[in-house]
């Protein structure tokens, strides 16, 4: 496997999870269509994540069941008729508390990593 591969597969483990928190991420400005998501992910991530169609719409789905995000059809900018799905109140409280247990999972990692 070449080092580029390896760093890709790196990079996916290490969001394999977090998902969801993108998402909601994502959603936190702007209701956003599929599509728009999955580019705005891109973006957040500086090119370095890009999600599948296949990973996404599930994702979506399974959201909007739980109550934190709700959608409806309208035209995109291309016009073209789209699923735009925005945050519910819940939805936006699971973003603070998925956000704030990232970042302690960060800290502990942190502080694992420089011990000696």
């Amino acid at each position: 496997m070449n080092d580029m591969k390896r760093e890709k597969q790196a990079r996916t483990e290490m969001l394999r999870g977090t998902l969801d928190l993108l998402v909601l991420k994502s959603l936190s400005l702007e209701p956003l269509h599929g599509v728009a998501i999955a580019d705005r992910l891109g973006q957040m991530t500086q090119g370095t994540f890009q999600v599948s169609f296949g990973s996404l719409f599930p994702c979506l789905h399974k959201m909007e069941e739980k109550g934190w995000t709700v959608s409806e059809w309208r035209m995109t900018e291309n016009s073209r008729r789209a699923k735009y799905y925005r945050l519910t109140d819940l939805g936006r409280r699971q973003l603070e508390e998925r956000e704030k247990n990232w970042n302690r999972l960060v800290e502990i990692m942190n502080l694992a990593l420089r011990s000696t």
